[in-house]
Formats: structure tokens, sequence, C-alpha cells
């Protein structure tokens, strides 16, 4: 994808024409040859975005040109909309007020120079300023009452730097600009843009560093410039053509609201947010299997206002509704623990799942994408434990995972495992399944199932992660009419 920088001020962005071409806003609106081309990607540099002027129709028409636009018009009603404005950066309050604590006298002045303020101390904060009002040139004006926060948002124009700032806004663009992504001069030209989503601060993430190297690595070879974003970064995700989510997924959680902007801004998701609702709440799950009678076990439905203690046999299991990596999931042997579970659960959900226990020395793991089986694992219990991980051990966490051929597969597994996926969507799920003899049941269904390097992939090898962004490229090509 080529990038073009669009500006109705070319003469003072010649310092970038080094890095990419230079396009006055008049060519870009009406030059046949930018209607017609189908891979550009514009950085609007125009002096004003207010609405109806020449810089909020670059945005505009870009969209409808099928054009990846910086910033898009969705990001611009965000600065423009003070109120909007003020509601966002409510997402880094706690920045603002870690950043600006020493800060002397009851306004501030706080210049965002493509992403970069010129003091370095407020570095992080610009960071997240920048995730969340992606636009070159700003300027923010900070007022404090009882806490710092945002009075004004303006759009900067390069004749607005101050000349102790020249140079480094400078800089800071060339710094930008660095981005492999924006990139002309490549061995391979790559026409699509993927980010993929990660959290360096979880524990146990979906897939560990060797994996995620793989993924970047298909990527590329089959023309995708693939980046890592955390979760500083929601706006920029509209700089791209597809998210890939690698973080543990939650409703109440940063991975939904990304997912929710990716779909907002057209992106291919996954995990889409549909999948992330029904997948991380095994209620859902649990009434969608029993209404397509798929076999899991016995659940029943406690609610915290219900008088008496359910009937049931004992060992059972008592689920969180959006328990995952069996956390916020309990093997009772009596009544006794029964009661005093339930209470420690109820203090955050209304309503949780009691099921019998069903001992098996491991569980299936399906993996399905497009509707289509892509790997299966056997996942054993931890060491000495009932469940694959055991959170309290200090030495062995999990159990071992040993992949298995498909055709070797139990053919009920694979299709019950499909038939329950079907019934959610069209994205990357991992369900869990017990055997015990030809009875097949379905635990749970993951929307964020687990891809780690000598695991999963211990038999398709590269393959399995060309496989997975093969879909991307797919999906991003019927999405922009190429097939």
């Amino acid at each position: 994808m080529q990038t073009i920088l669009v500006t109705d001020d070319p003469e003072n962005w010649q310092f970038l024409s080094g890095l990419a071409p230079i396009v006055s806003a008049n060519d870009y609106l009406s030059d046949e040859t930018y209607h017609q081309s189908r891979s550009l990607r514009i950085i609007n540099l125009c002096r004003s975005y207010n609405y109806q002027t020449i810089g909020y129709y670059v945005s505009l028409l870009a969209q409808a040109r099928d054009h990846k636009a910086i910033p898009t018009v969705l990001s611009i009603q965000d600065v423009l909309s003070l109120s909007l404005s003020k509601q966002i950066s409510q997402e880094i309050n706690d920045e603002i007020q870690r950043s600006l604590q020493d800060i002397k006298g009851n306004e501030f002045i706080f210049s965002l120079y493509f992403g970069q303020n010129i003091a370095k101390r407020h570095a992080l904060l610009a960071k997240k300023l920048h995730g969340l009002f992606p636009l070159p040139l700003l300027r923010f004006t900070l007022e404090k009452k009882k806490q710092w926060s945002i009075k004004e948002v303006a759009v900067l124009s390069v004749a607005d730097i101050p000349a102790q700032h020249e140079e480094f806004m400078h800089q800071a663009a060339e710094t930008y600009f660095s981005k492999k992504r924006f990139h002309l001069w490549r061995k391979k030209q790559r026409f699509h843009d993927l980010a993929i989503l990660i959290d360096e601060s979880e524990p146990t993430p979906p897939s560990n560093k060797k994996a995620l190297d793989f993924f970047v690595a298909a990527g590329e070879d089959l023309g995708l410039n693939v980046d890592f974003i955390d979760k500083n970064e929601s706006k920029s995700i509209a700089e791209y053509d597809a998210l890939f989510i690698r973080a543990t997924t939650a409703v109440d959680h940063f991975t939904y609201r990304f997912a929710r902007r990716a779909a907002q801004e057209n992106l291919v998701v996954i995990d889409d947010p549909q999948s992330i609702v029904k997948c991380t709440n095994k209620v859902y799950l649990a009434e969608l299997m029993q209404s397509h009678q798929i076999l899991t076990p016995s659940t029943q439905f406690i609610s915290k206002y219900d008088e008496k203690l359910p009937e049931c046999e004992f060992p059972c299991v008592l689920k969180k509704p959006d328990s995952a990596f069996s956390q916020g999931v309990i093997k009772l042997s009596d009544a006794r623990e029964l009661q005093k579970s339930l209470a420690q659960f109820f203090k955050t959900s209304d309503l949780v799942l009691l099921q019998p226990f069903i001992p098996t020395e491991f569980d299936w793991r399906i993996g399905i994408l497009d509707n289509k089986a892509l790997y299966a694992c056997r996942y054993y219990m931890a060491k000495g434990h009932w469940q694959i991980y055991n959170w309290k051990s200090s030495q062995e966490l999990e159990g071992a995972c040993e992949a298995v051929p498909l055709h070797e597969v139990p053919e009920g597994i694979l299709k019950t495992a499909l038939k329950v996926t079907r019934l959610i969507g069209d994205g990357f799920y991992g369900v869990d399944l017990k055997s015990q003899g030809d009875k097949h049941y379905v635990i749970e269904v993951n929307d964020n199932p687990s891809i780690d390097h000598g695991n999963e992939d211990q038999i398709l090898g590269e393959s399995l992660y060309h496989q997975i962004m093969n879909v991307f490229l797919q999906r991003i090509r019927r999405k922009h009419g190429y097939v």
C-alpha cells in the first residue's frame, strides 16, 4: 500500500518529501488518478479539519474511495467535539494526573507533534493521548480545578508551531513516518496492514513470543504489514485493515472496546465483538447448547436470590459466568463447600452455574476458523490436579499439550465442535470437549484460543500461522472488493 501526504500547504511540508510523495489537497480531490487508485494510505496534513473544510473532505472522500485515511473522519469528530474529547480522555485520567502532578498553576498547554511531546517526562501521556486522538498536530489546554482535565483541543497547522519547537516537530514527523508500514521502498511490496493487539503484562497470554513472531513472518510472507499495538492505541486501529486480538478477551475490558472500534471502522477483526460477548459468558453458552440439543454437562443456573441450596451430587463444579483459563471454576466435595463458594461467587455475579464433575485424563481442544477445523490437541490435566491449569502450583502451572492430526480425531468430536461454533459465528474458536465412551460433552467455547509455539503448532508448524493469516488476507480482499 502506497503512502501519500495530502495537504493544502505543500510548501511547509517539503521536509518530508524524501519519505513520501506530497500531493496537494486539490489534486487529491479532483485528479482522476487518485479516484481510481484502490490501494492508498492518505496522511491528511491539511491546516484545518473543521466540518466542510478541504481537510475534512480529504478524509471523508478517502473513506469513500476505500483508501486508508489518517486521521479518519471519526477521529476528527472526536477532536472537534469538546464533550466527546472530555469523555474519551477519561480513559487516561490517571495518567493525566500523574504526568501533571508537579505542574504549578491552574492551566497547562500540552502540544502533541505526531504523538510526541517536547518534554520527555510527558512521553507516556503523549503516547496515550495520541492513541486516543491520532491526529498529526494537536494542542491541548488543560485546567486544574480539583483535578486536571481537558479544557480545549485545537488542531495545529505548521504555521502554529513555535520556532523553538520546529526542529523537534520535524524529528517527530520523521520518526512517525519511519514506521515500517509507511516505507515505500521494500523488497516485497505489501498492500494491507494488520495490527496484533497484545498485553505484555499478561502472565498467560493467548500466544507466546515465538508464536507472535511466526504470525508476523507469516503475514509478511502473504503481503501483509504486521504491527503490534497495545491498549493505549485504540484510535490508531483505523490506520489498519485488520485487527487480530492476542490478549485474553472479556466484555468489560479494553479488548472488547478495541473489537468494537475495529468493527465501527470496518476492519476485519478477530475476535469480533459478538464472539467475545457470546463466548465469554458461560450462561449464554449453556443456554445455547441446550436449545440446540448439543451435549454438555447437565447445568443448573443458580441465582443469588434463591432461598434454598440446589440439589446436586458431589463432587460437582461451580463456575462463574465469565470464568476462563481454569480461574473462577471450583470443584466442590460437599454442601458446606457449596454454600461457602456460592457466597463468594455472588459478590460479583447474580447468576452462577453448577455442573456435575466429569473426570477425564485430558480435554479435547478443537481449533476452528472460518467454520473449518484447523487443528486438534489433547490438553492433559496439570500434575496432581483436576484442571488443565493449577494456579496454586509454584512449579508446574499447566498440563501437557499433545497435538493430534485431524484425521485421528473421533468424528463425533469434530462434528460436535463444528456444530456449536456455527451457532456463534465464523471467527476463531477453541472448543473444549470431554469424552466418555461414545459421548462427547462440550465444556466451553473460547473466542480467543491459545496458539503457543511448541503446543498447538506441533503438527502444522509454520503452516498453522500461514493458514490463520491467509484468512485475514482473504477477508480483507473481500471487504475491499478485490475478489
